[in-house]
């Protein structure tokens, strides 16, 4: 009985690691993030722009602070880490890597729009046109939701499962270095399936935004900091969509400073799904992949896998101590 008793207990608990096993930590936080995503927004508000306007407001600043708090309550309950460790030093450097993760993002973008309308793909028609009344207020509405989709898929698909997959699959006979290129493969390609149910989408798209999740991985795996992975998340959906007029993974936003009419080849330009689905998106990500390399290098002098991602080190608190080591 009591053997039975200690192979479930293997199932769900880490001895050696004294916490839940990776699976089921990943599982708890899942769970814990969609109860908590509730609308938290008053309701029954008479209707008012401006009432309207400070809801999503509220809204979209609490859809990011939820997962950072879900976050917080993870590393001290779940894995047993400082919030820091997911990928926020917060330090100089890393609201310098964020700079240049921002302007990497929509300076790939205006590449794209430019190739696009130099080649004809692309022409432009009217300009400052917005789906609401007042054009920058919904602007600014956009710029917050950016800011929180990039935040919150990072956190998840680079933070947190590239992390947490990557110490499950740490096994002797696998190693630090296999674990992380195994969990970078697994974490990047959950982020495409996740968008397989947008709309115009396919699979040659979902395995782009594969392609896309590889490479907003890349600067996490290189530095161990999400800095650049946001910054680069946040102004490419921004500038896809807000700034250039494109879809944004299939999705128009209706308020954009500049309208397009595309045309050329689908194959390159990704269609109604937007240029995540073609060609030039796949150039934008090669490109963007090294600039990413010739940052890296330039800020750290050296390129190296972040290994310690995939390496959870057993802190032993003073009551585990043994009783000469704690003296």
């Amino acid at each position: 009985m009591k053997a039975i008793l200690n192979f479930v207990k293997a199932i769900f608990w880490s001895s050696s690691e004294k916490r839940l096993r990776a699976g089921w930590r990943i599982l708890a936080l899942i769970l814990f993030f969609m109860l908590s995503s509730f609308n938290l927004t008053p309701g029954g508000l008479p209707q008012n722009r401006l009432v309207d306007f400070i809801l999503k407001v509220i809204g979209e600043n609490l859809s990011w602070m939820i997962i950072v708090l879900s976050l917080v309550i993870a590393g001290k309950f779940l894995d047993r880490r400082p919030f820091k460790s997911y990928g926020f030093a917060l330090d100089r450097a890393w609201w310098l890597d964020m700079g240049f993760g921002l302007a990497l993002g929509a300076l790939l973008m205006a590449v794209i729009f430019g190739v696009e309308y130099v080649l004809g793909w692309a022409t432009v028609t009217p300009t400052l046109e917005s789906s609401q009344p007042l054009f920058w207020e919904d602007m600014f509405f956009y710029l917050l939701l950016f800011i929180s989709v990039g935040i919150q898929e990072e956190v998840m698909s680079r933070g947190y499962w590239l992390r947490n997959i990557a110490e499950g699959l740490n096994f002797r006979r696998i190693g630090p270095r296999a674990a992380l290129w195994i969990s970078y493969a697994i974490s990047s390609s959950i982020f495409g399936l996740l968008h397989f149910a947008n709309p115009n989408s396919s699979w040659v798209s979902t395995v782009n935004l594969i392609l896309a999740g590889l490479f907003l991985g890349l600067p996490y795996l290189l530095t161990g900091e999400l800095a650049i992975s946001i910054g680069l998340h946040i102004t490419w959906n921004f500038f896809q969509g807000n700034v250039f007029g494109f879809p944004v993974s299939g999705m128009r936003t209706g308020t954009t400073i500049i309208t397009i009419q595309q045309s050329g080849p689908e194959l390159w330009t990704g269609g109604a799904f937007g240029p995540e689905a073609g060609l030039i998106g796949i150039a934008a990500i090669v490109i963007g992949s090294l600039l990413i390399l010739l940052w890296v290098k330039s800020t750290r002098h050296r390129l190296a896998w972040q290994d310690s991602l995939a390496i959870y080190p057993v802190i032993q608190r003073p009551a585990e101590l043994p009783a000469e080591q704690q003296a």
